[in-house]
């Protein structure tokens, strides 16, 4: 027999092996990134000092915003911020959620490529375009067809109740949704695309109909729909420019969707290159610390939500 030749030892660099040096590398990656983000919120607190010590946390609850007067509250933003978001969140689930499971699931191969090319280049236009898109063509639409006929038939309800502008925070939920359903369908059919086809064959066996193997698909895929939806949200509450030009950039809360509005990004793009004083810019730096906090919130919440979805799921399996 043909002897076997010794292994050759790990290449070694200053008393490193290669796979040390490997591993050293990728931390020193991994910390840098962590680096940065430390380094953005230092910058941010620091910047927001002297807003954080004049106001405290009436920066949160006033909603006076007044420049000339020095006096800043951020409650309108956030209340604009948040129902624009969830306005979007909301009317785009269903249909990014739906084109994801008639893709991965009904669609024929050249429908579904054709559909998934024009979802794909949705996701690939610039946000000032799809301003451009709402300010006018939408705008228009909603002034003269939609918000006439909401305040005519539902204007008993707060909701739907002012005049039709047609820019402010109904036009910003539409635009908003327009651009995160393609984020939504794309990952969701991917992860309903890498769910075994063992789980749909079983379902078929067992006597279940095409719309109950589908269901059980959706429920098995439910982690990873969930982290799709929260990165549509995550874009939704960071998004600056199409919002900007369509919210109407008023600082006010109002229960109508058709009044103007503003968020925390609108006003930091209208207000940054203005603010001539440092408690303006100040407000405003503080303004973008709330945004990146509302970020990392949005995204532990998304974590926790995947891991519940899956304790839930493993705890079913294992009770099987």
């Amino acid at each position: 027999m043909r002897a076997v030749p010794p292994a050759q030892p790990v290449a070694r660099v200053r008393g490193w092996t290669a796979d040390d040096a490997h591993r050293q590398s990728l931390t020193a990656l991994a910390g840098f990134v962590l680096l940065v983000m430390a380094l953005i919120v230092f910058e941010a607190v620091r910047g927001s000092q002297p807003s954080l010590r004049e106001f405290g946390w009436r920066f949160f609850t006033g909603s006076a915003w007044d420049p000339v007067a020095g006096k800043f509250g951020a409650l309108p933003y956030l209340y604009g911020t948040l129902v624009s978001s969830g306005l979007a969140l909301l009317l785009a689930l269903p249909l990014g959620l739906g084109s994801a499971i008639f893709l991965a699931e009904l669609a024929p191969p050249r429908i579904g490529e054709l559909i998934s090319f024009v979802i794909e280049l949705l996701a690939a236009i610039p946000s000032i375009v799809f301003g451009l898109w709402g300010v006018f063509v939408l705008a228009p639409w909603l002034r003269t067809v939609i918000e006439p006929w909401l305040i005519a038939h539902l204007g008993f309800l707060p909701l739907f109740q002012g005049f039709p502008f047609g820019l402010g925070m109904l036009n910003a939920g539409l635009v908003l949704a327009v651009m995160i359903i393609p984020t939504i369908a794309s990952l969701s059919r991917e992860v309903l695309r890498a769910t075994p086809g063992t789980l749909r064959e079983a379902a078929l066996a067992l006597g279940a109909t095409r719309a109950e193997a589908i269901a059980v698909v959706v429920d098995t895929a439910r982690p990873g729909i969930l982290g799709a939806v929260i990165l549509g949200l995550g874009r939704a509450l960071g998004e600056t420019m199409a919002v900007t030009m369509v919210i109407g950039n008023t600082a006010r809360i109002s229960a109508s969707l058709l009044a103007p509005g503003a968020t925390l990004a609108s006003v930091i793009a209208n207000e940054f290159t203005e603010a001539t004083s440092s408690l303006h810019l100040s407000a405003l730096i503080e303004i973008a610390l709330v945004l990146f906090l509302m970020t990392v919130i949005v995204n532990a919440i998304a974590t926790l939500l995947v891991r519940w979805a899956t304790g839930g799921r493993r705890e079913h399996s294992a009770a099987h």
